[in-house]
């Protein structure tokens, strides 16, 4: 730890430790991993960290990444409008797109509901999702949300408030454990889970 004291070397380590899944020892072996690159490296890749931070921004319809003013999937004519997806965050989006076996649109969520956390519904893009049903034109509100306690409370949620709204709500068939993970499934058990999908 002793030639871990120069001030900015240990700032640059608190950054990366500040992420999600890195350890401090993580932190540390990266922070000497940006000191060794070339200047130039080091620049791009910080100019990296700003440019994503500046140019993307919230798909205004399903509320996923874009650097584009519409998503790619949104705009795509070839989608099926009439079929919502609705997932957790970006990375679920991802996921399900590589089993190429949906063809409908998404919706991000930007979290689930947990009390516990101290997020409650109005953290999340709920509103946008009832506005997009509101306008009309959607039949099926897919919730793909993870087979977790919150992922199960937020699907409940969401389907009650969508009920009155004449449109039908199905949970994916989760051929996952209890407590998996959507972004770490394999496409087979989620081009299953999409396809046995049942009524909420």
């Amino acid at each position: 730890m002793d030639s871990f004291s120069a001030l900015p070397l240990v700032v640059l380590a608190e950054k990366f430790a500040a992420l999600p899944g890195i350890g401090m020892k993580t932190a540390q072996r990266l922070a000497y991993a940006v000191m060794e690159m070339p200047q130039a490296d080091a620049e791009a890749f910080a100019e990296a960290i700003l440019a994503a931070k500046t140019q993307i921004h919230d798909c205004p319809v399903c509320q996923n990444l874009t650097e584009q003013a519409v998503c790619p999937i949104c705009s795509n004519v070839k989608r099926d409008k009439t079929t919502v997806c609705v997932v957790e965050g970006p990375k679920d989006v991802a996921a399900i797109e590589r089993t190429h076996e949906y063809d409908g649109v998404y919706h991000v969520l930007h979290g689930l509901i947990s009390p516990l956390d101290g997020i409650t519904p109005d953290h999340l893009r709920i509103p946008q999702l009832l506005s997009r049903i509101k306008e009309g034109g959607i039949s099926e509100i897919i919730m793909a949300t993870n087979p977790s306690v919150e992922g199960e409370a937020t699907a409940m949620y969401i389907s009650r408030l969508c009920k009155p709204l004449d449109v039908r709500v199905t949970r994916l068939a989760f051929g996952l454990p209890v407590g998996g993970v959507i972004e770490y499934t394999d496409e087979v058990t989620l081009f299953r889970a999409l396809t046995n999908r049942s009524e909420m």
